[in-house]
């Protein structure tokens, strides 16, 4: 089975994203439901699941500690920290005896020893990257971590933390309706040897099988004003696109979501995706997205038909913007 490198470890390049099963669309799954998809995910061979403190305000964490510890060495595991919550609120803290307290917990949470690889989430424009950085390094050295990545900052932060402590993995949002990393931060990555782990490579369900509504958004659901694309008026634009790519894979024999991960892998070796899921069929289903082999011809098809400037909206609202440090293209910086 084809296997891709992040940091030390070999995974296979889709992997499973856990912020779903607690966070973000839709309402949460029951713990018999997180179970059986966990351990159906294990199964199927999925061996890199990547979780975040903030997920369920630790829930997602608890989850996979409680129904996988016992499969713990079937896969590499990965956690963030920085982006978490005190009191039932969302916290932003990476001074690095928030980042060290925030590892302990997400220890206690998943029931293991070692974190495999443990992101910085957003940035914190408060701290020093570069102390923030240290305080990872001091928790490989202490064996509580395998290995650092960072999540949504740009290139010239993925370089500085690289100055301190070599990067594992740069986690960013790419799909074909979000192609920012291709600005500069896939550039540095290859410079660095960091894998970019693709997360939403399915465009938040844009690219699902079956067509989203939002009219049948749940009530927290963050694509309601979070993600513009998928609301509207940008979501109806955005939809029309999707007819090519819905012929595209049927001449392929793959779904629609296979295609959408199958050229997030296409465009770059050092690219793993983490397609979130609650549903089993969907996790099965984005498990196949490794079988499609998309020619240069299709690739190049979909780069032209989905080109940034073809995509109605901006990726987040100006609050979610504000938050990261991932690099724009020129016309999303218009007023």
């Amino acid at each position: 089975m084809q296997s891709r490198k992040v940091g030390p470890f070999s995974v296979h390049p889709v992997g499973l994203g856990c912020m779903n099963m607690m966070h973000a669309y839709n309402q949460p799954i029951s713990e018999e439901e997180s179970d059986r998809l966990l351990n159906r995910a294990i199964d199927l061979g999925y061996n890199f699941l990547d979780t975040a403190t903030i997920y369920g305000m630790g829930e997602s964490e608890r989850r996979i500690g409680k129904f996988l510890k016992h499969r713990r060495d079937d896969f590499v595991l990965a956690s963030k920290c920085v982006l978490g919550f005190k009191d039932g609120k969302r916290t932003l803290d990476a001074r690095p005896e928030a980042i060290k307290a925030a590892c302990e917990a997400s220890l206690e949470r998943l029931q293991t020893e070692t974190i495999d690889l443990y992101y910085m989430h957003w940035p914190d424009p408060n701290v020093p990257l570069e102390d923030s950085v240290g305080a990872l390094a001091d928790l490989v050295a202490e064996g509580k971590i395998r290995s650092i990545g960072l999540s949504e900052k740009s290139a010239d932060m993925l370089r500085r933390a690289a100055a301190v402590h070599p990067i594992a993995a740069m986690q960013s949002e790419y799909s074909l309706i979000v192609r920012n990393p291709e600005i500069a931060v896939m550039e540095a990555c290859r410079e660095l040897g960091t894998t970019l782990v693709a997360f939403s490579p399915v465009g938040r369900g844009l690219f699902a099988q079956t067509p989203l509504d939002p009219e049948n958004y749940w009530e927290g659901d963050m694509r309601r004003g979070f993600f513009p694309r998928l609301a509207e008026p940008h979501f109806s634009e955005n939809m029309k696109l999707i007819p090519r790519a819905r012929e595209i894979a049927a001449d392929l024999g793959c779904t629609l979501p296979q295609l959408a991960i199958a050229w997030t892998l296409a465009k770059a070796p050092e690219v793993v995706a983490i397609p979130g899921t609650k549903d089993i069929a969907h996790l099965e289903e984005n498990w196949g997205a490794m079988k499609i082999e998309l020619s240069t011809e299709i690739v190049d098809e979909l780069d032209a038909h989905f080109a940034p400037e073809n995509i109605s909206g901006p990726r987040y609202n100006a609050l979610g913007q504000a938050s990261v440090t991932t690099e724009m293209f020129e016309f999303e910086t218009r007023p």
